[in-house]
């Protein structure tokens, strides 16, 4: 049984994983936390202790680290005696702290693919970019590296893998994310505006008529009538897990469609025709060299900082065809998330909510031996029935309707 957890960042999903985190110690051992900025994590102890999350009394300290620094997070891990780590940082230092885990054999978790500061949505599957170049040296050397292991990458794979589970063959998996909730402001991104809006500004890839097919963001949208949230206009966008999934069920269409509204599309518009999203350096008149996309970021508020007065519900899920027995069948595999709910549990709104509960129950996967898989995997390629069962006793519940939208609606237990 591996113990004893790192928990790499000090955004809004770090605060929500080192809540869960507290509330399942009894399983996770040890806890240690971990940003360039050592205030942050101790200012989300403050929020544990606040709320009296810890299950039973244990360690859970908070530390400086240099995410981007190899060497530092393994010496960190070998000083806290880390077997898991749970990498919630910006997307940009992946490959280091994966890099970290396979030189001191901790089991390593994250939540999306690794990303360069000056690249842009890269060449299809993307994971083979960077993170699947270590997939043999973990194969090699026994280390679980579970890949996109929150809501959308990751319960959104599982999803797809429960719903083909129950046919003979899928023809589609369409991921639909829709943030039906307010938080109130003029503009604000539900996540670092760096890589939101990184991932809105390049080709829109999804894996169509067995290739890989280009769009523009905004191109494509139409209307998905969602459990709770009801009518909501969506746009195919590009995502994390199309690219895992198609690797994995080439014979499928996979495409990933996400919630917008008009306000949304305006500013996003203007910003990035005036040139405010783009990721490579531009001189002021004064000689000072300036990232935009790192400008608007720092003028946007800090997506935390919305939690207090989000209200309103998120739906994500899946629809995915297929045949059984020689028979067309459709599933809506989807949870329903409350951001109120989460803001009172762990003083995060419900987006960082769904994207930090299940790395949490990843890493209890791990813990007990159920997903330590000794290797490198992507969510779809384990069992997800364990996954469900975890992720409904701690806050993100699995529902089904069967015959696709609209259908018979039940828990995934009665499928």
């Amino acid at each position: 049984m591996k113990r004893n957890v790192l928990i790499i960042g000090a955004g809004g999903v770090a605060q929500v994983v080192a809540h869960k985190c507290a509330q399942n110690n009894d399983v996770l051992g040890d806890l240690h936390i971990a940003s360039r900025t050592v205030s942050k994590c101790e200012a989300i102890l403050d929020t544990v202790r606040d709320k009296a999350a810890m299950k039973e009394d244990g360690v859970f300290e908070a530390h400086e680290v240099d995410a981007t620094d190899s060497d530092a997070v393994a010496a960190l891990i070998g000083s806290t005696g880390a077997q898991i780590v749970i990498n919630v940082g910006t997307a940009f230092v992946n490959m280091h702290v994966l890099d970290a885990c396979i030189a001191t054999g901790s089991a390593y978790i994250d939540t999306a693919i690794h990303e360069e500061p000056d690249k842009i949505c890269e060449t299809p599957p993307w994971y083979a970019n960077y993170e699947w170049k270590r997939r043999e040296l973990c194969a090699e050397k026994g280390i679980t590296a579970i890949l996109g292991a929150g809501f959308d990458p990751g319960v959104v794979n599982a999803f797809a893998r429960f719903a083909i589970d129950q046919m003979d063959e899928v023809t589609s998996i369409d991921i639909v994310d829709i943030n039906a909730g307010s938080h109130g402001k003029y503009f604000a991104t539900n996540f670092d505006p760096e890589i939101n809006f990184r991932e809105f500004t390049g080709v829109v890839y999804s894996w169509q008529n067995g290739a890989w097919q280009e769009n523009t963001m905004f191109e494509v949208g139409r209307s998905w009538d969602l459990p709770v949230v009801g009518p909501s206009q969506a746009y195919m966008s590009g995502h994390d897990e199309v690219h895992s999934l198609a690797t994995n069920y080439p014979q499928a269409d996979v495409r990933f469609w996400m919630g917008f509204g008009d306000h949304y599309i305006n500013v996003f518009t203007v910003l990035k025709n005036i040139g405010l999203l783009s990721e490579q350096p531009v001189m002021t008149a004064e000689g000072q060299e300036v990232v935009p996309l790192k400008l608007v970021k720092a003028c946007l508020p800090d997506p935390s900082s919305l939690a207090p007065d989000y209200t309103g519900k998120t739906c994500i899920g899946d629809l995915v065809s297929g045949r059984k027995d020689g028979k067309p069948v459709d599933y809506f595999v989807y949870n329903v998330a409350d951001h109120k709910e989460a803001y009172e549990e762990v003083g995060s709104q419900g987006i960082s909510y769904t994207a930090g509960v299940p790395p949490v129950a990843a890493a209890m996967l791990v813990a007990t031996g159920e997903w330590d898989a000794k290797t490198m995997r992507n969510v779809e390629e384990l069992d997800p029935k364990p996954f469900f069962t975890i992720l409904d006793a701690i806050g993100l519940p699995t529902r089904v309707q069967i015959g696709g939208l609209g259908g018979k609606d039940m828990p995934w237990t009665e499928v």
